[in-house]
């Protein structure tokens, strides 16, 4: 057996057991996908990063436990808490090659700022098979490769959903984003984000890539470059969110909560 370094952090959050959970698995040599992919389904986390590199430059990838995904806000945050906290790389700036190009991440005092593609979208109306499920009416909706938006009347309706996507038959989309307006001091927006059947994850806490389609729809709404942002799952999570032409800049802070070893096949 061989044996592999993994840690476990709390991303988007100041707190332990808040925000998102995601494993990190720092590798040497390449795994092969279905191995990672095992690892994944193992952790049984919304979210496995694996990273590899050194001095500021790395690779890496985001498996959930169903699939490999293409962009994961939540695990890179943990990843980078990782690299500077626990491997000792001390760069001001990271740069990694990922399936959505290459993403940069800076840090900022005691934030982790991550610089994201802002998602482009379209207007469509919801399908009705996510209608279906719905208990309100929705007020708008929004559509990328990725994600179905749908904004609800307010706060206290996204807070009190209990919402499965997973058993969807016909869904082109990963996930499905509800979203409204706050009305407290210090809020803009709120958010939750449930999986659709391939990520095979009923609810996501915290979802990084999500906001990059939120972050240009409310900044547009509300007429603000700069928002605070909460994702109102059960374990809450804070994101700082910035519009910048066509790029999102997502802010926050990262807990560690473990660090082992995991043992996979192969070595001697």
């Amino acid at each position: 057996m061989k044996v592999l370094p993994i840690y476990q952090v709390d991303a988007f959050t100041s707190e332990l057991f808040g925000g998102n959970p995601a494993a990190i698995c720092p590798v040497e040599e390449a795994l092969s996908d279905e191995l990672m992919q095992s690892i994944a389904l193992e952790n049984n986390l919304s979210e496995t990063a694996f990273i590899s590199g050194a001095d500021g430059n790395y690779h890496i990838r985001w498996f959930t436990p169903g699939t490999e995904v293409s962009l994961c806000g939540h695990a890179t945050l943990a990843a980078s808490y990782v690299i500077r906290h626990e491997l000792g790389d001390r760069s001001e700036e990271l740069s990694f090659k990922s399936l959505s190009g290459v993403l940069k991440v800076r840090f900022k005092e005691d934030l982790i700022e991550l610089d994201f593609p802002a998602a482009s979208y379209s207007q469509e109306p919801v399908p009705e098979e996510v209608a279906s499920l719905l208990p309100f009416e929705a007020m708008d909706s929004r559509f990328n490769r990725d994600d179905l938006l749908i904004i609800a009347p307010d706060e206290a309706t996204v807070a009190q959903l209990d919402l499965d996507f997973t058993g969807l038959k016909n869904s082109r989309v990963r996930g499905v984003v509800i979203s409204a307006r706050s009305e407290r001091v210090g809020v803009d927006f709120v958010s939750r984000w449930f999986g659709g059947p391939e990520v095979a994850i009923k609810e996501d806490p915290v979802t990084g890539s999500a906001h990059t389609m939120l972050t240009p729809y409310w900044s547009d709404y509300l007429d603000k470059k700069v928002l605070s942002a909460e994702q109102i799952s059960q374990r809450k999570g804070h994101l700082e969110c910035e519009w910048v032409e066509n790029r999102v800049l997502l802010r926050g802070k990262a807990v560690l909560y473990l660090k082992g070893q995991i043992r996979i096949p192969g070595g001697s």
